[in-house]
């Protein structure tokens, strides 16, 4: 979990999934655009679409998006679908900035053509549906790159059209996520991130546990919004200390979408959380071999987490700590490559080199690892508290040393 996760307090990555589902390929007129919602044959016509996206096949699902923005010109489903399938290719690391600008050219595109429906009639429910979807995204890229001003703003809007898009019972289980996004997102950033409340006092107060619950009901219930439910939830189990359920969720969309990094690296991080280090191995062995082969949506991020169980793994349980040196030095590389330092797993890496180097009479490196250490981690912390004794300890031993040697 980020801080960038003041985004989904605007709600609404459910709509992600609510529009990605339409498609309009087989039908002979232009649907009614109040109707495109409840069109079950709409519904199951994109689905290889919305299979490619999740799969990181994204020209394909491109090719199929921009169609539909062809045959439907004045329609926002086109523009949010491209904008969405941009999206997709930043949540393996969300540090790269190189889609960001297509991004957000789909999304407001999106939004003039819906600001047009929804100028013909305010009531027009599927007009606020996609005003309130495609300024949920454009909230949530702003606040991953920290610009709070404008994901605030976005998420203003969101929530506005959000209120205007709500009523329509055969539809509720989607409209659904949206509240329990909200919910479970406005209450953990108001606890973890006090610096923000300023900004939080502009929106109602939400509930973890109700959030929680409603998104369990649109992942088993929802039609458009099950899969992007799942990719919330995968992360709420773990930041909630659930991982057995992280973990049951992380292998279905595994198992569905194999060649999606974000999927396969949260199995291998709980099984590791769950100390079930035989899969643990499998699975970071094979988000390794996937790194070698630039298979796409594979990188540092993923690198990080496998590389640390590798080191881990040789370490407490292969006793073999040549390898777990190289494994954890692989885990700081990817960490400085994509700027994470004040990540557990470099600060994780760096205490065990310092202790192995101890054990090695390297006391000059396993200084330069602690300090590290306490450079990146928080006081109150474990990793800090260990480095820490551990430097104190080394420094009253060598000084004892030098007064033996007098």
């Amino acid at each position: 979990m980020k801080k960038s996760l003041l985004v989904i307090l605007f709600v609404s990555s459910h709509f992600i999934s609510n529009a990605q589902l339409f498609s309009f390929f087989n039908s002979k007129e232009k649907p009614k655009a109040e109707m495109l919602l409840l069109d079950r044959g709409v519904q199951i016509s994109t689905t290889a679409a919305v299979n490619n996206m999740y799969n990181f096949n994204f020209s394909e699902a491109e090719k199929e998006y921009k169609w539909l923005k062809v045959k439907y010109p004045e329609h926002p489903l086109g523009d949010f679908l491209l904008g969405l399938n941009e999206w997709w290719k930043i949540v393996p690391d969300t540090k790269q900035e190189r889609f960001d600008e297509q991004c957000h050219n789909y999304m407001d595109a999106a939004i003039d053509k819906a600001d047009d429906m929804f100028d013909e009639n305010k009531k027009n429910k599927e007009a606020a549906f996609f005003l309130s979807a495609a300024y949920a995204i454009k909230g949530r890229l702003y606040a991953e790159r920290e610009k709070w001003v404008k994901s605030a703003w976005a998420g203003k809007q969101a929530i506005k059209y959000l209120d205007y898009s709500r009523g329509e019972e055969n539809i509720n289980p989607e409209l659904l996520f949206g509240d329990g996004v909200y919910n479970y997102y406005s209450k953990w950033i108001h606890e973890n991130y006090k610096s923000l409340k300023p900004l939080l006092s502009f929106f109602r107060k939400g509930d973890k546990n109700l959030g929680i619950r409603q998104l369990e009901n649109v992942a088993n219930n929802a039609f458009y919004s099950r899969m992007e439910a799942r990719y919330f939830l995968i992360q709420i189990y773990a930041a909630e200390n659930q991982s057995a359920k992280s973990l049951t969720m992380a292998r279905q969309m595994h198992t569905l979408y194999p060649n999606n990094s974000f999927f396969h690296r949260y199995v291998a991080r709980n099984s590791f959380a769950l100390g079930r280090l035989d899969e643990a191995e499998i699975y970071a062995n094979e988000l390794m071999a996937r790194l070698e082969e630039k298979r796409y949506g594979y990188g540092d991020n993923d690198g990080r987490y496998a590389a640390y169980i590798l080191g881990y793994v040789n370490q407490n349980y292969k006793h073999n700590d040549t390898q777990a040196k190289f494994f954890y030095q692989k885990c700081i590389n990817y960490s400085l490559n994509n700027n994470t330092k004040e990540s557990g797993y470099y600060v994780a890496s760096n205490l065990a080199l310092g202790n192995i180097a101890l054990q090695e009479n390297e006391n000059k490196a396993a200084v330069e690892y602690f300090a590290e250490v306490l450079k990146n981690s928080e006081k109150n912390s474990n990793s800090y508290k260990q480095a820490k004794k551990a430097l104190e300890d080394l420094t009253k031993r060598l000084k004892a040393q030098k007064k033996g040697k007098k």
